[in-house]
């Protein structure tokens, strides 16, 4: 059920932080995450909750807001 989410989530940051010409290593040693973690977070292979605090951070360093991040990520089959 969440994955759908995860993998749009992750499509969103691939696609801000390639705007922003970031690599996956600077957007996390920004963030203060790894780069394996990040690259699990963009393919939405992580499968456990990212942290509030972990989307904002990368929203932050990414220009976006969360709204930004989060937008058209709904589950509308609810």
């Amino acid at each position: 059920m969440f994955a759908s989410r995860y993998k749009k989530i992750g499509a969103k940051i691939v696609f801000y932080r390639k705007l922003k010409s970031m690599t996956q290593e600077k957007l996390a040693d920004e963030v203060g995450i790894t780069p394996q973690y990040l690259s699990r977070i963009e393919n939405g292979g992580y499968t456990k909750c990212v942290s509030l605090s972990t989307l904002m951070k990368i929203a932050e360093k990414l220009g976006i807001t969360m709204s930004e991040l989060m937008e058209g990520v709904e589950d509308t089959s609810l």
